[in-house]
């Protein structure tokens, strides 16, 4: 069902004018940062009731050992790079004690299928955050990165229109 609703909004969506990423390379970080908050509220929309925790907030929940990040992206995305200990939806529906005694926060690469995949839970009595403007507001706030276990500076960023990162990451798309 979420699929189904993420592809017909997804195609809408690419009907509507954007601005061109490509200008991202002759911004500051500060107008990159501004325009993945402005994307954020705009995906937002979709789902005002999920509760949002801000990426400097889940950080410190996380840092402090109360947290669980649930990375919703598609294997290859996960690829690529993750949050700090993120585990997966699918690891989640597995094993769904990963949860236990800690706050579920999921994240996408803006918030918009993570925002979803909390509604769904939601709606399953399971208490999901969303991390606010995604993997891409979490490396804005200072948030690190991982691949293999190791920190890295590449961020898959969905499509061309997400491409709005901070000086020293390096975009990834396929």
């Amino acid at each position: 069902m979420t699929s189904l609703r993420y592809r017909i909004l997804r195609a809408i969506r690419s009907l509507l004018p954007t601005l061109p990423a490509w200008k991202a390379n002759t911004m500051t970080d500060e107008e990159k940062q501004d325009i993945v908050w402005k994307m954020y509220e705009k995906e937002k929309a979709e789902f005002q009731d999920v509760e949002d925790i801000s990426p400097t907030s889940a950080r410190a929940l996380y840092e402090r050992g109360e947290a669980v990040f649930i990375d919703v992206r598609t294997p290859d995305e996960q690829i690529v790079s993750m949050l700090p200990g993120a585990v997966t939806e699918q690891d989640v529906a597995d094993t769904p004690s990963l949860l236990q005694g800690k706050t579920a926060m999921a994240y996408c690469t803006i918030g918009y299928r993570s925002g979803l995949y909390a509604e769904d839970q939601g709606r399953e009595g399971i208490r999901v955050l969303n991390v606010q403007g995604g993997i891409l507001a979490w490396v804005f706030s200072g948030g690190k990165v991982y691949h293999a276990g190791r920190e890295t500076s590449r961020v898959h960023v969905y499509e061309e229109e997400w491409n709005y990162l901070p000086d020293g990451y390096e975009p990834v798309m396929f």
